[in-house]
Parts: C-alpha cells; sequence; structure tokens
C-alpha cells in the first residue's frame, strides 16, 4: 500500500467513525466510497501481479566506448495487462536504471539511454516491474525474466604502416621474409636406435631414466606475428589498460587486414590467446576478446614470455604491449632483436612529463622499435610513427 492508499483507508475508517458518531447518514456513502476504492485498489494489484518476460533491445550496430548506448524494453504479460508500469533494470557495474513502459498496440513499451560507456563487458542482471493500481492507492512488483549482455568495443584506430616497419625494420625486411613460419616442436620422446645422431638425444629424460631417449619432432606452423597484451593487475593504472587494449587490437587489426597469421596473447590469470588467419572470421573471436578482457594477471610480461611453451615466443615476430618496462623484459626484446627475430616495444606511460626510462634509450640503440604512448597523445600517429616519418621528410 501506497501512503496515498493509506491515507485513503484512514479517511474511509475516520468519514466511517463520524457518521456513525453524529449520526450523519450523508457520510455513510462517502465512506463506502473510499473503502471501495481501496478495495478496489487492492484487487487490481492483485490480479495484475503475474509473471512479466522483458526483452531488450541494444540495436544492430557494434558499440564502440564512449558511445552512447540506447536500451529499448518490451514487457510481455497475460491479458488483462496495465497500460503502463515502470520497470528497473540492472546492469552490471551500471547500477539501476528506471523507465516507465506505455502501451504501444499490443506491447509495453520504453526506452532509456546509458551514457558514455566504457569497454567491456555488461550483463544485465534480471528487472523488477513496478505498476499501481489507477487510483494510485497499492503498489506491486514483480520479477521479470530475461537476461542480455551488451558488449562495448575498444575504439581502434586505422593504420597504414606501423612503426615497426619504418627506418632499420624496414631495412631488414629482406631478411625477415626468408624466416620460415614454421618449427620443430618437441612431441615425445623414445628409445635410442643405433645409428641416430646424438644430437638427437633429450637428455634430461635420459638422465631420469638411465637410458639414451631421443626427441620425437613434428613439424609445426608458427605464427607470423604475435601481439603480446601485459594485464598484469600490478601495472594497471587509471585508463593504462584501455589505452593499451587499443594499441594491441590496432596493430592486430593491420595484420589481420593484410592476411597474415597472428596470435594475441593476453596475459590474463588464466591467459587468453586467439588466433587470427583471416579478417571475416577469427577476427570477431579477438575482437571479442579485446571487449571482454579486464587486468587479472599475476604474472610480469617479462616471465610469461621466458615460458618455452609460450606461442608468443615462439612467433617470428613479437609485439608487446605493456605499461611496465623492466629491465628481463628489455634483455628479452633485445636478444630477439639480435638474433634476427623482429621485436617492437608499446610502452604505455600514465604520466604526462617526457619518458627518460635509460632502457628506453638501450632499446633503441639496439634497433629495437618502439613507441610509448602518454595521456593526450593521438595513437593512430604513435603507432604509424606519424611524427618520426615527417621529421625524416621534413
Amino acid at each position: 500500500m501506497t501512503d496515498r492508499g493509506q491515507a485513503v483507508a484512514v479517511l474511509a475508517v475516520a468519514t466511517y467513525l463520524a457518521a456513525w458518531a453524529f449520526g450523519t447518514r450523508a457520510l455513510y456513502p462517502a465512506a463506502v466510497g473510499l473503502a471501495l476504492a481501496v478495495g478496489l485498489g487492492w484487487a487490481w494489484v492483485r490480479v495484475l501481479r503475474r509473471p512479466i518476460t522483458l526483452r531488450r533491445g541494444l540495436g544492430a550496430a557494434e558499440h564502440l566506448e564512449g558511445d552512447d548506448v540506447p536500451v529499448l524494453l518490451e514487457a510481455t504479460v497475460r491479458q488483462p495487462a496495465p497500460r503502463s508500469l515502470d520497470a528497473v533494470d540492472v546492469v552490471d557495474r551500471l547500477g539501476e536504471r528506471r523507465v516507465r513502459l506505455g502501451r504501444h498496440g499490443g506491447a509495453l513499451l520504453g526506452r532509456y539511454v546509458l551514457p558514455k560507456v566504457a569497454r567491456g563487458r555488461y550483463r544485465f542482471q534480471g528487472a523488477r516491474t513496478v505498476f499501481e493500481d489507477p487510483f494510485g492507492l497499492f503498489l506491486a512488483e514483480s520479477e521479470a525474466s530475461g537476461e542480455a549482455t551488451l558488449l562495448v568495443y575498444p575504439r581502434l584506430v586505422e593504420v597504414d604502416r606501423l612503426f615497426s616497419e619504418a627506418g632499420g625494420a624496414a631495412q631488414e625486411g629482406g631478411r625477415r621474409l626468408m624466416r620460415r613460419t614454421s618449427g620443430f616442436d618437441l612431441h615425445s620422446v623414445r628409445d635410442y636406435q643405433e645409428g641416430e645422431s646424438l644430437r638427437k638425444v633429450h637428455w634430461p629424460t635420459t638422465a631420469r631414466r638411465g637410458r639414451l631417449m631421443v626427441k620425437e619432432l613434428e613439424d609445426t606452423p608458427h605464427d607470423e606475428v604475435a601481439v603480446l597484451l601485459d594485464a598484469d593487475a600490478r601495472s594497471a593504472v587509471a585508463d593504462n589498460f584501455d589505452v593499451q587494449v587499443r594499441a594491441a587490437g590496432s596493430i592486430l587489426r593491420v595484420h589481420a587486414l593484410r592476411g597474415r597469421r597472428a596470435l594475441l596473447a593476453v596475459t590474463t590469470s588464466p591467459p587468453e590467446y586467439r588466433r587470427v588467419t583471416s579478417f571475416d572470421g577469427e577476427w570477431q573471436l579477438a575482437l571479442e576478446l579485446l571487449a571482454s578482457i579486464e587486468p587479472t594477471g599475476t604474472e610480469r610480461v617479462e616471465s610469461f614470455l621466458a615460458r618455452e611453451s609460450s606461442p608468443a615466443g615462439q612467433a617470428v615476430e613479437l609485439v608487446v604491449v605493456t605499461a611496465a618496462l623492466s629491465l628481463r623484459l628489455a634483455d628479452a626484446l633485445i636478444e630477439r632483436t639480435l638474433a634476427y627475430r623482429p621485436a617492437s616495444l608499446v610502452l604505455v606511460h600514465a604520466g604526462r612529463e617526457p619518458v627518460r626510462d635509460p632502457l628506453l634509450l638501450r632499446l633503441s640503440a639496439t634497433g629495437v622499435p618502439l613507441t610509448v604512448l602518454q595521456p593526450g597523445d593521438d595513437l593512430q600517429a604513435k603507432l604509424s610513427a606519424l611524427p618520426e616519418r615527417v621529421a625524416a621528410h621534413g
């Protein structure tokens, strides 16, 4: 019962008592009328209180971070149905939204807008429907069934030529193209057979079993390029991780458009991988991962890269996108570059002051392509090394 309903009920009782006490017959119809209004209101909400199915329309277009997302609500309820009702929609991490649904034809429709939604996966956790009787005396709530998920994608940029392809990196293109995108991986071990080369001996297993064991190798394709996105929770500061996601996605998009076999590796816990061999199919799966990932990693990116079984480490070319540059990571990138295994670095820095890190100077002097992203930077220009290219032609 609403506050108005309580007031009307009290007024009905008071009017009846006044009519009885003073013998005023004219007040009896008023008291009865007020009591009937209360009774009809109670019966109204009892009849209409039933299961309601709520459907949400999020539009056919993909939603990018920073966009306003309109949400259309349609309630389905058995007859007799109210002419209007209020729906309270609960959106994960965005709170509640209350909207009035009005009758349009045979359906109850309403609409609200989620303003400037950040990148991520949002689940509509449920909804409540609230309706009143025509007099506003009683209020009833009902849980509405129907779930939906909103996926907000990162805002990627279009890049024709990456920063890693400028200058010295471009001059080594001939040697890079000659690298095979396949290699031999350890498949199993077996007993040594007379006449086999000792180079094939797997010494750890030999020492453990006490007899010569050799490696069984199989020829497996390696990814041409791996984009390694650092999702370590300790280095995720403010909006840094969203910038990392945009940078990693934009670089991956360039290689997907070129038809290169690419790998997106994310150091979440557990790690996530998406291989992209075409822009039509696998690219959408990688984009969905970029939309939903959060910095939940517990391992440093250099430790992740050092694993022998790391698909990112086995790729012909490696791009690391991180917000934390350590000595071990710098050494790993330099070691790859000196071995003619291309590696590049995208460093996202939270501060606006110029970055003066000796490790950056060391990487640059060794020939490791790198770019530093700071607040306010033009992502497209930084990833394409536009300032450097303009200066070179200056």
